[in-house]
């Protein structure tokens, strides 16, 4: 029988066994140790493909660091036999474009580039090309191109003049970089992610940007072999883009990667992380799972399907989220609560459950009997804060969505009748956003019901009613009446 010190130490392990979910707070010493490779993720990375999307949380980000940053593909590559890759030992990751770090423009620089300038098709292929050429600096001719490499990374007017002062010279040194690379048998691969940060409030403009990268990489993946592009885009992006990107959408579209997770690879996400986080929650969990040590990447849950989990879940809460089954299982009620309008739960919203309910239950004064770690109503209490966590960040990516919690907040209870919750949308969209810079991507209240419906946020009820999943419902000040108790 363990000790109420025992527990409180499982419960310290648990509450930072990730960084609130998101791989780009992740520590580079652990990294390696929690990143789960999903085969059909890893997809992404065959030669052929393209375009990678998935919604907010799907691991885009996390895919990108595991590749480009910190070189895992031929280490994680081992476990999973028969993907399509470029050969590892003669292959180079490079980024096209990443909001972090000083060689590219940040939001504020590119929105006062475009202050002086009209944003066209022409400008942001141009762009895109420059920014390429001096991505792949140790591989040009430095020379002969040195006036697009000598501006800093941010100076976007600068960067563009010099790529005009030598445009033929720069689009014949990346042709000869491509027969180069044919003839010495290799792969440059040239990644691009969180594009939507390019300009968070200007969604004309953030379409305009992506569709022209997609031009320059629809047109030369067909005219170079070993010189290709990884594009990550979050769906509703994708989404809009495609419907106005024509035919250079339409030739990347059918091979494309749609990031998105099974229950069984949520629930193996979760249980790496645990058993990764210290020994004695790797003790604890090997109770009720196997587990395979894996060297530098660490333990590797052995889950071959979701239930082979819930026997970890059922000894960390218990069977039921209260005293009986009516309210609810506990296994299914961890995913369950999490899932955004479409059904899809996403790793980051379930790593900051368990780390939110973990910090809660330390705090409460009280614990459950062993070997349970956490109680119901620690969960319960927790998806609030994921819930309001998840908004919140949802505000970098979304900055109206800010103002859309304001307009709600005299339509507190959901679920709405659809009619009124568009007309009072549409009045909002005159009145809450009048004067506002920053303008959801919705001109009517109509439009605005389907647009959160497209991204999840709003979910349709078969009754024609409009309802708010939990996984939105406290970050954006509303409720709904019952649920499992949260005193």
């Amino acid at each position: 029988m363990a000790t109420h010190d025992d527990q409180l130490q499982l419960l310290e392990e648990m509450s930072r066994m990730g960084s609130a979910g998101r791989a780009e707070g992740e520590d580079a010493a652990q990294f390696p140790r929690t990143f789960l490779p999903v085969p059909e993720h890893l997809r992404a990375f065959d030669p052929d493909v393209v375009l990678v999307v998935g919604p907010r949380g799907a691991g885009k980000t996390e895919l990108f660091r595991a590749v480009v940053e910190e070189g895992l593909l031929p280490k994680v590559s081992e476990r999973i036999p028969g993907l399509r890759l470029p050969p590892l030992d003669r292959s180079k990751w490079l980024s096209g474009y990443s909001s972090r770090g000083t060689g590219f423009p940040s939001e504020p620089l590119f929105r006062a580039f475009f202050e002086g300038q009209t944003a066209t098709d022409e400008v942001f292929l141009d762009l895109w090309i420059a920014y390429l050429v001096r991505a792949l600096k140790d591989e040009l001719p430095c020379d002969e191109l040195s006036p697009i490499f000598a501006p800093q990374g941010g100076d976007i007017g600068a960067v563009l003049g010099a790529y005009r002062q030598v445009t033929s010279q720069a689009l014949l040194a990346l042709d000869a970089l491509d027969e180069r690379l044919d003839r010495e048998d290799r792969y440059v691969l040239v990644a691009y992610d969180e594009l939507d940060t390019l300009a968070r409030d200007d969604w004309a403009r953030t379409r305009m940007a992506v569709r022209g990268l997609v031009a320059l990489w629809a047109t030369h993946s067909r005219r170079w072999r070993r010189l290709r592009a990884k594009i990550f885009l979050r769906s509703d992006l994708y989404e809009r883009a495609a419907t106005a990107g024509g035919a250079d959408f339409a030739k990347l579209m059918a091979n494309r990667v749609q990031i998105s997770w099974s229950d069984q690879n949520l629930l193996a996400m979760l249980t790496r992380r645990l058993v990764n986080t210290g020994d004695r929650l790797l003790q604890y969990c090997r109770q009720k799972i196997e587990v395979e040590d894996a060297g530098d990447l660490g333990f590797f849950p052995v889950i071959r399907k979701a239930q082979d989990v819930r026997p970890l879940i059922e000894r960390i809460v218990g069977i039921y989220m209260g005293a009986s089954v009516k309210k609810g299982l506990a296994f299914r009620w961890v995913l369950d609560h999490i899932r955004d309008g479409h059904g899809q739960a996403l790793p980051r919203p379930l790593v900051r459950l368990f780390e939110a309910a973990a910090y809660i239950q330390q705090k409460s004064g009280s614990l459950p009997r062993w070997p349970r770690l956490l109680e119901p109503r620690a969960l319960r209490r927790a998806l609030d804060k994921v819930s309001e966590d998840h908004v919140k960040s949802a505000f970098d990516e979304w900055p109206w969505l800010e103002r859309l919690q304001r307009a709600l907040a005299t339509r507190r209870e959901v679920p709405w009748e659809r009619r009124e919750i568009e007309r009072h949308l549409d009045k909002a969209l005159h009145e809450t956003w009048e004067h506002s810079d920053v303008r959801p991507p919705a001109t009517s209240g109509r439009e605005m019901v389907d647009y959160l419906i497209e991204v999840g946020i709003f979910r349709p009820r078969r009754d024609g009613r409009v309802d708010v999943p939990d996984l939105f419902l406290f970050g954006l000040g509303l409720k709904r009446k019952g649920g499992v108790a949260k005193k």
